[in-house]
């Protein structure tokens, strides 16, 4: 009997191992704190802190983002049709969420897409990060009218500077 149970042990713990959804690998670049240097159009450039604690729970991986202290959202990601292709949801801490949003994941540039439509004119919008190495990511923040040309807003840089969030990341237990 106890070696049926130490297999059992064994194959329960082989199933945890592959629990996690491969489709999630890329977003864990996100877990962990960040020094953000983001500077804008006629603004003077601004510091912040920035927290991601990320977990996966069945379809859908989730990261608390904690902004100098503040929470500030919950980002939910869940994966498209398309390999590299998500849905996110922004969730703030009052309950309140935005539209469905979009992220496309291709190699190191990850591109946020989106659009408002207003008075039968379409405006475009994307933010686009760059990882360069697992620790740095340069962001863009830009608009246009037509989709095909963009205008940079905003721009700014992130910078790893320990793999936990507010909690210690949960992969390393």
């Amino acid at each position: 009997m106890p070696g049926r149970t130490l297999i059992l042990l064994a194959l329960g713990c082989f199933g945890l191992a592959w629990a996690a959804d491969p489709a999630f690998e890329p977003l864990w670049k996100y877990q962990g704190t960040w020094d953000v240097k983001r500077s804008a159009a006629g603004a003077a450039p601004v510091s912040d802190k920035l927290q991601n604690d990320c977990a996966e729970i069945g379809r859908f991986f989730l990261c608390q983002q904690t902004v100098n202290g503040k929470v500030g959202a919950l980002i939910v990601f869940t994966p498209a049709e398309t390999t590299g292709h998500y849905y996110t949801q922004a969730i703030m801490p009052d309950g309140k969420a935005g539209g469905r949003g979009e992220l496309e994941i291709q190699g190191d540039r990850w591109t946020y897409p989106s659009k408002e439509e207003d008075g039968g004119k379409t405006k475009y919008y994307r933010t686009v990060n760059v990882f360069s190495g697992k620790d740095r990511i340069h962001f863009e923040q830009s608009e246009s009218a037509d989709g095909k040309t963009w205008t940079v807003n905003a721009s700014g840089d992130e910078v790893r500077t320990a793999s936990a969030g507010t909690r210690p990341d949960p992969r390393r237990n």
